[in-house]
């Protein structure tokens, strides 16, 4: 059957060109299409959940929060394993999934049954979904300095928080950006317990007052004059006097305790457990770049460099944003290596066929098959949703030595046929039909041989390809 494929192809050249060209057209638009990252991506397809219960310790945590989420999710559709972590204050719970499950189909069903088991989460627990994304996609890191000593931690944190990560949040593939280091800040009502006994005043109407002050309301619409005028009441606190003025009780002598009376209003971090930490020079806040799952790093990374640079230009002076990890370049490393490794198999294969044949021409066989086999790979990759990583550029480079092997081959061979066939008609010329039928021998000669043994090591890596999962 090779052999007959073989001769095929010589009596239609123009077909086998016209193909030639069509595959490589191909190529190239999967290869511009398929995702570059430099890290495989062997993570399981997973769900997170993470509840915040504040202040509450962690078996609290885990009695009233963990536990109800993790037997909920056991009876998801396509979950395999559930796994729920309880801290203070925090409680994380991660619902695996059977390989080839799609990432969005699992989350609308995880979204579907934490609503049902929502009801029986404390007052105080708030549970939302994790990014989606990955173990593998944190792509970029950067922090925020002050050259000139105008901002604190507090402050550099709200240009994070309240600038940078909404503006970041717009790059295409983001899936989020996280806050790191720095001071949230906040206000603090430092209540005086003595204070607060001498006017019986107990900490719940504390509590209720500053609810009650800080909100708005809405009324009807009044219509003066052919015209409509829209009633509304706004009452959120917007500065520490605002604060101090909220009132508590009233005193039987008609005297109003207000917030300030009895407390000591200021504004101060919030408590943290950890911190933010640039070369040595003290603390820093900053962001870390998450990418959304099977999404092109590269390109991502690109369009978040370009966001931050159009941002810099917003930030207060003597403020710069600072990488810290950027991916791009062990992206860009490895895809040079293949580049490389690729020239330097061209040239070993030429200098191959000069010296030992003396004929440079035979050389692009080799040359010429070579780029197609990697494009024909990028094809396959980028259907089959594999991104071009490490892993699998590796695989590529080892590939062209079985390829450059069996072109070095059949050229050695065809250079046989045609000797043979001049020491058999001396003084005649070889050309025409009758010299693409010498070539056309010599290829099915070798074809079924060199196209068997190709076979036998693309069968070695079956058992690669059908590697699965975890062990666990």
């Amino acid at each position: 059957m090779i052999a007959r494929l073989i001769r095929w192809s010589i009596a239609n050249r123009f077909l086998v060109l016209l193909a030639t060209l069509m595959l490589s057209a191909w190529g190239v638009y999967s290869l511009q299409r398929t995702p570059l990252d430099a890290l495989p991506d062997l993570s399981d397809v997973q769900v997170i959940i993470r509840t915040s219960y504040p202040g509450q310790a962690p078996q609290l945590v885990e009695n009233q929060v963990t536990y109800p989420l993790t037997t909920t999710m056991l009876s998801v559709p396509g979950a395999k394993t559930v796994r729920g972590y309880s801290f203070f204050g925090d409680s994380f719970v991660y619902v695996l999934f059977e390989d080839g499950t799609d990432l969005y189909w699992a989350r609308s069903r995880v979204l579907e049954y934490l609503n049902q088991v929502q009801s029986r989460l404390p007052p105080g627990a708030k549970a939302s979904l994790g990014p989606d994304a990955t173990g593998v996609g944190w792509i970029y890191q950067y922090a925020l300095v002050d050259r000139r000593g105008t901002q604190d931690a507090g402050q550099l944190r709200a240009l994070q928080d309240w600038f940078l990560k909404f503006e970041l949040k717009t790059v295409p593939n983001v899936a989020e950006v996280a806050s790191v280091g720095g001071m949230v800040r906040q206000y603090q009502v430092v209540l005086d317990p003595d204070k607060l006994a001498a006017h019986g005043i107990p900490h719940t109407r504390v509590v209720e007052a500053i609810q009650r002050a800080n909100q708005e309301a809405g009324g009807s619409v009044l219509e003066l004059g052919e015209a409509e005028y829209m009633v509304r009441a706004s009452g959120y606190l917007q500065s520490l006097d605002d604060f101090r003025q909220v009132p508590l009780v009233t005193t039987e002598a008609g005297v109003s305790v207000r917030l300030g009376d009895v407390a000591r209003i200021q504004i101060g971090p919030e408590m943290r457990r950890g911190i933010g930490e640039l070369d040595g020079e003290g603390e820093a806040a900053g962001g870390v770049i998450v990418m959304r799952s099977g999404k092109n790093a590269l390109e991502t990374i690109a369009a978040v460099k370009a966001k931050l640079r159009t941002l810099q230009a917003s930030l207060p002076p003597g403020v710069e944003i600072v990488p810290v990890y950027d991916r791009s370049g062990l992206i860009e490393r490895a895809v040079e290596n293949l580049g490389f490794k690729l020239l330097e198999e061209f040239a070993v294969v030429a200098v191959v066929c000069f010296v030992f044949l003396f004929h440079l021409r035979s050389a692009f066989v080799a040359i010429v098959s070579l780029p197609l086999g990697i494009l024909m790979a990028f094809i396959v990759m980028h259907h089959q949703g594999v991104n071009a990583n490490i892993m699998s550029l590796g695989g590529i480079a080892i590939a062209i030595g079985a390829m450059v092997d069996a072109a070095v081959v059949m050229i050695e061979n065809a250079h046989k046929h045609l000797e043979h066939w001049a020491h058999e008609h001396p003084g005649q010329t070889l050309d025409g039909e009758a010299r693409w039928r010498v070539i056309g021998d010599s290829a099915a000669e070798v074809g079924p041989a060199l196209f068997f043994s190709l076979l036998i090591i693309t069968l070695s890596f079956i058992p690669v390809f059908t590697l699965e999962a975890q062990r666990t």
